[in-house]
């Protein structure tokens, strides 16, 4: 007897998260959507990781185990996706949970609308001091509740990648090629993913609707590592390699990775310090010089002050002495927001606040 396609291939990377796992695994086996697949990717973890997943696969055949020695995260992925089979692409990190109607949800207006990808917004779910969930409305209003092709709408490229957010066309991911950077160690991985996918997107579905629960209270979290200070670099140059291999590196896709790859640059040199803080610098700097001299930056989206006090704080000779004062005035928002429905708009831009009024005029070519 033929075995019937699982609707979502969910994936759960997993390394020393006994803390966490069985609710993570709890609201993924509850979900509403019962054909669905449960890859689980143990990668080499030294607690009782591995004894967790196989007590939930021996009670449930939806689960799939691969056990590996330690790899990191994007290899990780990458294994997740090569033994997937279902017609969707899921993820759920190890840390963190999902309501039993997310899958659902998701195929349905996937379906329905026939999309590469759907993504909706989530919730930042901490314990400390009791349990809070506060959601998190990161998706640009005005590109929810319809279809969109990213590029000619790419409002959504400003939004945290929240990768796990969404869930993914499989036979659009292998087309298109699209899988995780796989530097050993490495962190940020789903900067790359995220941008590939609506880079290569032609129909999108947005959705104000949350049902991932972010953890943002584990101190194991990669985004708190300071030691991985090039990390985000190495995803733009990953970004950069795959377009051009596509034929798609176009000037105005140069000016749209510039945008974004400024305000993630922000983000890394704020929670930077000490010696990381001086390395990081020294690379923005170069690099946000070339973006200026190419053109790639299109200077009238910010205050002509705020570029200048990107290039001052990032100055060798500055950035011990008064990096405080400088990123204070930076991280000051532009309140020159176009008003759409009567409703005052703008962009989190990193740490930047972007014009929302200037965003539709940027549409990438190819």
């Amino acid at each position: 007897m033929k075995t019937q396609q699982p609707k979502v291939s969910i994936l759960v990377p997993c390394y020393n998260v006994e803390k966490y796992l069985k609710q993570c695994l709890d609201s993924i086996v509850n979900q509403t959507l019962k054909n669905i697949e449960i890859i689980c990717i143990n990668d080499g973890s030294t607690d009782s990781t591995l004894s967790i997943i196989k007590q939930y696969a021996k009670k449930d055949k939806r689960f799939v185990i691969i056990d590996k020695e330690n790899e990191g995260y994007g290899k990780s992925m990458n294994r997740g996706l090569d033994k997937a089979t279902g017609q969707y692409i899921g993820i759920v990190e190890s840390d963190d949970w999902a309501d039993k109607r997310m899958f659902a949800d998701l195929v349905k207006l996937a379906e329905k609308h026939n999309c590469d990808v759907v993504k909706s917004n989530y919730y930042k779910y901490t314990t400390e001091n009791g349990e809070h969930n506060e959601k998190n409305n990161s998706l640009p209003e005005w590109n929810c509740g319809h279809v969109i092709n990213p590029l000619k709408s790419n409002a959504i490229f400003w939004s945290a990648p929240a990768i796990w957010s969404a869930i993914y066309n499989r036979k659009f991911l292998v087309k298109n090629k699209i899988r995780f950077l796989e530097s050993p160690g490495a962190s940020f991985q789903d900067t790359g993913f995220n941008f590939k996918v609506f880079g290569c997107a032609k129909r999108a579905w947005l959705t104000t609707d949350a049902y991932l629960h972010y953890r943002c209270d584990n101190e194991n979290s990669s985004v708190k590592s300071t030691g991985k200070i090039f990390c985000v670099c190495d995803e733009y140059e990953e970004i950069e390699r795959f377009f051009k291999e596509r034929g798609q590196l176009s000037f105005t896709m140069h000016q749209l990775i510039s945008h974004i790859k400024l305000g993630t640059y922000m983000w890394n040199l704020d929670r930077l310090g000490g010696d990381a803080r001086k390395q990081f610098a020294k690379r923005f700097n170069t690099e946000l010089n070339e973006m200026i001299k190419k053109h790639w930056l299109i200077l009238d989206w910010f205050e002509s002050r705020q570029i200048c006090r990107i290039k001052i704080s990032i100055s060798p000779r500055n950035i011990f002495y008064k990096a405080k004062l400088f990123l204070l005035q930076i991280i000051a928002p532009i309140y020159k927001n176009r008003i759409r429905d009567g409703k005052k708009k703008h962009i989190l831009f990193g740490t930047l606040v972007v014009k929302a009024s200037k965003l539709p005029q940027l549409i990438v070519e190819g």
